[in-house]
């Protein structure tokens, strides 16, 4: 579509950017908190709330104050939150057994938050690399990460997740074929409503390395993801894992990192008009914090110019760190 306008001066495109009043009836998208998904990090113990430090702001909450975390989260309008969570490395092991254990930290702190705060929808990941002691998203056999036995792994994991009680899936693992085998494995033990948000695409991406510190995979990890995370030269190969993802019966995608990938974020939305989400992934969050705490950019600017960007390429939602900072500023608090 191309604009049709008058020459100048009849046509003068300054006129609708004079106040902001104007501003705001032109204006083509619109942030709102019901855009929001608000990552959060939980660990062990009791009253433990702990800074990590490539992620200024962002710390490791424990069970007790997860729940008075979503509280707030609820108390601001935030939709919906997303555990990570942070395994004590005695729990990490080569089977990853710890990932469907019913009573693991992410599924304690999903029941926990559906006792207290019951209107917020949870969100988990489905991924081995916190259970995993060569910190990758799958099992690895003779120095391969191995697609399909992982695959029977993540459909037990889910199933955990399902059974404690959370709304929303979220595979991040990128192993082929596993959206299907989690959906027909949910459907037949029941838990049909339970929604499946995809990491349809999912890049090989250096913006990942905060996040590996908050969950204590850094340390862990064994080589790299380049066999199963998408290779950040490809959007082709996007389309057809969203199409893939899709057909397996996800409900919604993800592409991730997100300001990076902004084209593949429209590209995505104008090819399947599905739910279409970004991840502001923790190196996008580190760096507009970092250059903030550094007096070199307008820090609340910034956020909020950074979060429209993903609105102006499609998006649907974005899971953020930034989401409690911008719902109190959304609501004037």
């Amino acid at each position: 579509m191309i604009p049709i306008s008058a020459d100048f001066p009849l046509s003068r495109l300054r006129r609708t950017r004079q106040t902001p009043a104007i501003r705001g009836l032109v204006r083509e998208n619109t942030l709102t908190v019901d855009d929001l998904i608000w990552p959060i990090f939980v660990r062990e113990g009791e009253g433990v709330k702990e800074p990590v430090a490539s992620m200024p702001g962002v710390n490791r909450l424990s069970v007790d104050l997860i729940v008075e975390a979503a509280q707030e989260a609820a108390d601001l309008g935030i939709p919906a939150i997303c555990l990570f969570p942070y395994t004590d490395v005695a729990l990490k092991t080569a089977d990853c057994a710890e990932a469907w254990n019913p009573d693991n930290l992410s599924n304690r702190a999903t029941r926990a938050i559906k006792a207290s705060v019951p209107n917020i929808a949870v969100m988990t990941d489905v991924a081995l690399d916190p259970y995993n002691i060569d910190g990758h998203d799958g099992f690895v056999v003779d120095g391969e990460i191995v697609n399909d036995e992982t695959t029977e792994a993540l459909v037990k994991q889910a199933l955990s997740q399902a059974e404690a009680g959370v709304d929303i899936i979220g595979p991040s693992d990128m192993m082929d074929g596993r959206i299907g085998a989690i959906r027909r494995a949910l459907e037949d033990a029941g838990h049909k409503n339970v929604l499946l948000l995809s990491y349809a695409a999912k890049y090989a991406s250096a913006f990942y390395g905060p996040f590996r510190d908050a969950v204590g995979a850094s340390g862990a990890l064994k080589g790299d993801k380049t066999t199963y995370q998408m290779d950040p030269a490809n959007s082709d190969e996007a389309l057809r894992l969203v199409a893939r993802d899709l057909s397996e019966g996800a409900d919604m995608v993800m592409i991730k990192p997100g300001l990076p990938y902004l084209d593949i974020c429209r590209r995505v939305k104008d090819a399947f008009g599905a739910p279409t989400y970004a991840y502001q992934v923790s190196g996008e969050y580190a760096m507009i914090m970092g250059a903030a705490q550094n007096g070199w950019i307008d820090g609340d600017k910034a956020m909020f110019e950074s979060l429209m960007a993903f609105k102006r390429a499609g998006c649907d939602g974005i899971l953020t760190y930034f989401a409690p900072a911008v719902a109190r500023k959304l609501r004037g608090r």
